[in-house]
């Protein structure tokens, strides 16, 4: 996520300059992050900023998420798996 003077943007790339925060794109994190003024804080600016776009993401991800089945539980199953054995 990165900030473009009006509000917070998600950056999934990690390829627009200047700098980011880092969000799991989950709705629960996000509010958590929107409740702890965490966008603010990381992005080192004064005030509260708009998270809006940010939310449009995290909510499509989430959906995409839930309609191909992925869940955070899966992922986290084959973060753990090997990805080639030994002889």
């Amino acid at each position: 996520m990165a900030e473009d003077g009006r509000g917070a943007v998600p950056d999934p790339g990690r390829r627009r300059s200047g700098r980011g925060a880092w969000l799991h794109p989950a709705p629960a994190c996000l509010r958590s992050a929107e409740r702890r003024r965490a966008f603010s804080r990381a992005l080192r600016v004064r005030g509260q900023l708009d998270s809006t776009t940010v939310q449009t993401y995290v909510e499509q991800v989430a959906h995409e998420q839930a309609n191909t089945g992925f869940s955070r539980t899966r992922q986290l199953e084959e973060a753990g798996r090997p990805v080639m054995n030994q002889p």
